[in-house]
């Protein structure tokens, strides 16, 4: 399988020509602080209720380095995560946070740099009862994430690579990448505008 840190050198935006709008999460999902580079990596995948935070404080603790914590939660009154939370996270090799939800402390994650792309923050925290298994499926931002599915997320938004498919993905994504890097602008341009005034042309435009 593909290593999932070879993600790190595709945009988000090269990946979403490839694999359409079902694997790019809405807008409300945004980097909270930044500039930072790229993130990739494999998610570990939590489901919070709104109002609680438990599985994800149970899951810094058990997600391996590398990893890319997606949570489902949609909660808009609560934070499920704090700086100390990330701070643990990052010390434990977490590669991201990316929440369906809020967080709070974001200067004291600002400085730590620790990517957090979620909906913003609220300074008060969720309570801490509900148990949910970990590693289950997850609905974040709109889409359905399955634990090792590659997550990546830049400043652009946030990209599910379905597992099964991440070899085919990468393959693609660095022969679009190189076929671009090969093209001018005035070529783009001349082919770009061709491609327009055909579509144009077809639908009865005049001008």
């Amino acid at each position: 399988m593909t290593d999932a840190t070879e993600f790190r050198t595709i945009p988000t935006t090269t990946l979403a020509d490839l694999l359409g709008r079902g694997q790019v999460m809405d807008i409300g999902i945004r980097p909270l602080w930044g500039p930072h580079g790229r993130v990739a990596g494999p998610a570990f995948t939590v489901s919070c209720p709104p109002g609680d935070n438990l599985m994800l404080h149970a899951a810094i603790h058990r997600a391996e380095p590398g990893s890319v914590v997606v949570t489902e939660s949609g909660d808009l009154d609560w934070a499920l995560a704090g700086g100390n939370v990330c701070a643990v996270a990052q010390r434990r090799g977490v590669a991201a946070f990316v929440l369906d939800g809020l967080i709070r402390d974001l200067a004291e994650v600002r400085e730590a740099r620790f990517p957090v792309f979620a909906r913003g923050v609220i300074p008060i925290p969720g309570a801490k009862s509900a148990v949910r298994p970990l590693g289950e499926p997850v609905t974040c931002g709109g889409v359905r994430v399955e634990a090792g599915d590659i997550v990546v997320a830049d400043e652009e938004g946030v990209v599910a690579v379905p597992a099964a498919r991440s070899d085919e993905v990468l393959t693609a994504a660095r022969a679009k990448l190189a076929k671009e890097a090969d093209e001018s602008l005035d070529a783009w341009e001349a082919a770009h505008r061709a491609r327009i005034d055909k579509i144009l042309a077809e639908r009865g435009f005049e001008g």
